[in-house]
């Protein structure tokens, strides 16, 4: 074993450097490509006529006006949630905390879909329940403000998680203390709560500004036929009208975005500088205030907001899917399974889109399991300042908008790989690399935690007995994990199967996926067809999340977001 496992240390000699290989070419390389193409359209002066386009600076405001109304409503909406879950005694707090999460997991465009579905003179579900308005009325979700008020039901489960994660911290014998000095529920809240919570609420903030900055489905569906487009569906069109300059503009735009988002975080962290959030004492949520009468108000007040977020949306999408067309009242006489049954059994874009997303998905969570185990072994017997810097690069795809690192993929294999003279552009490998980079940090997350609970003495006698490494992988290390490498290949799957601001730049014939199936159905003007796309999407991804919860018991603190 000498010269095979270094010294002090019992990870291979060769482990570390796969490692930083892996994370150079699936964050370093794209985002260098991007920062190259930028600074070549500067040299060249094309920056100054893509500053100089309108069309550009409208984009700009509705990005930003949209994103900071969005994050307010999310703001507004996920406070309120954490807050009451958190530390009160409401009743159904499991069964509310994963309703409130599913519209994340949910596909933006099918978010946007539904709740077109659901409003405005056309709905089939308002025209069955004679609640429409008269024909002609203007659709309102088409504007700012809907497309604000879709970012907020989209992005408040964001909010919540990060403001729960830090309310479940909260000194349980300061809240006490200070009841016992007589200070009411509203002085504690006022006075210790929230101080407290501000790092959470912050932390939420900008984690929905950056979602909102980078949102490609609510804003196709409800922006592009108002004619409002914000910077990600500028790029798309540009994509769609391409030209020699197409590649000089999208980098500045894509620029653009990643500085707006950076500038968010900034704002974060500059709202956090100089301020000593450290509790002392036990920490745990388990001094709930007592919401005595007004449970009787906030109780269903909660169930009424989950009605209006995710049940009426859903059932308006299965409204649509079971008329003819749309605009088609549903009534017994035009109640119909057709369009399922035209998804399912005639369509052969939707079953190659299925078939698509399902192995991307598949895909991209066992080869991303594969490198995470070795990831999350190398990095948690790391302490040095290299292991820090990997670590951060993992996170960065997933932190920017998928906008941006589609952009980024498409600058790397444009042109046909150099020695080997393959192209991967077009091709549906291009996808599956762009998934691998931005969601490398999702799969590694369960994994890390899981790395961090086991106890290193089992590996170390087994070492001294002189079994190799991949012997103390295969033996030790793997079936201990078990439960955790599940839940990331559950979670990839999940995120990676409904995805749509990557592969809408980056498919072409043949490589469509469930989410630009679904855009491309809506956008051609088969809504019905559309509607039943997203509705069994949407069963899939309350089946995948009642796995994770069906394995929660099992699972490190954490990897199941919307379970104490």
């Amino acid at each position: 074993m000498r010269g095979y496992v270094r010294p002090g240390n019992s990870q291979p000699a060769w482990l570390f450097p796969f490692v930083v290989i892996i994370v150079l070419i699936l964050s370093v390389l794209p985002l260098a490509r991007l920062a190259m193409t930028g600074i070549a359209a500067l040299a060249k002066g094309g920056v100054g006529a893509v500053l100089s386009d309108p069309a550009l600076w409208a984009a700009t405001y509705y990005t930003l006006a949209t994103a900071i109304l969005g994050t307010l409503i999310s703001l507004a909406i996920g406070c309120a949630f954490a807050f009451l879950l958190t530390l009160t005694d409401i009743s159904g707090k499991g069964a509310l905390s994963f309703l409130f999460v599913l519209p994340m997991m949910i596909p933006p465009q099918v978010t946007a879909l539904a709740w077109v579905q659901m409003s405005g003179p056309s709905s089939p579900l308002l025209k069955a329940l004679h609640l429409a308005p008269p024909l002609g009325s203007p659709q309102p979700l088409y504007s700012v403000g809907g497309i604000s008020l879709l970012y907020g039901v989209q992005h408040a489960p964001l909010v919540y998680l990060a403001l729960r994660a830090g309310l479940m911290a909260l000194p349980c014998d300061g809240v006490e203390a200070a009841r016992l000095a007589g200070a009411g529920s509203f002085r504690v809240f006022r006075d210790i709560i929230l101080p407290l919570s501000l790092p959470g609420i912050i932390a939420g903030a900008a984690i929905s500004f950056v979602s909102c900055t980078g949102n490609f489905g609510i804003p196709a569906i409800l922006g592009i036929p108002a004619s409002i487009y914000t910077l990600p569906t500028l790029i798309f069109t540009k994509f769609s009208a391409f030209t020699s300059r197409t590649f000089g503009d999208v980098a500045v735009l894509s620029a653009l975005i990643a500085i707006i988002s950076v500038a968010g975080l900034a704002i974060q962290d500059r709202a956090l500088r100089g301020r000593d959030y450290r509790v002392l004492g036990l920490s745990g949520a388990t001094a709930a205030f007592e919401l005595g009468r007004w449970k009787l108000l906030l109780q269903p007040l909660l169930w009424l907001c989950i009605f209006f977020m995710l049940v009426a949306p859903f059932f308006a999408l299965l409204a649509g899917a079971l008329v003819p067309a749309y605009g088609v009242p549903l009534t017994f006489k035009t109640l119909s399974a057709s369009a399922f049954y035209e998804i399912l059994f005639r369509q052969a874009v939707t079953r190659t889109a299925f078939a698509n997303s399902l192995n991307l998905a598949a895909g991209t969570a066992l080869c991303l399991l594969l490198v995470t185990v070795l990831t999350a072994y190398a990095l948690t017997r790391r302490k040095d300042l290299l292991g820090r810097i990997v670590s951060s690069l993992i996170e960065i795809p997933y932190s920017l908008p998928g906008i941006v690192m589609a952009v980024c993929f498409i600058l790397v294999f444009a042109a046909p790989i150099p020695i080997l003279h393959v192209t991967l552009y077009g091709t549906i490998w291009i996808i599956l690399i762009a998934y691998l980079s931005s969601f490398f940090a999702v799969s590694l997350k369960p994994v890390v935690s899981a790395f961090h609970q086991l106890d290193p003495a089992l590996e170390e006698a087994a070492k001294l007995s002189g079994a190799g490494f991949f012997r103390r992988l295969a033996d030790i290390i793997v079936p201990l994990i078990a439960p955790a490498a599940g839940a990331s290949v559950i979670l990839v799957f999940l995120i990676a199967c409904n995805e749509l601001t990557i592969s809408a730049l980056l498919w072409s014939a043949g490589t469509q996926t469930l989410g630009v199936a679904i855009y491309n159905l809506d956008d051609s003007g088969s809504s019905d067809l559309a509607s039943a796309l997203s509705v069994l999407v949407v069963l899939m991804v309350v089946f995948m999340m009642l796995l994770l919860e069906l394995m929660a018991k099992r699972l490190p603190r954490g990897v199941v977001p919307w379970r104490n």
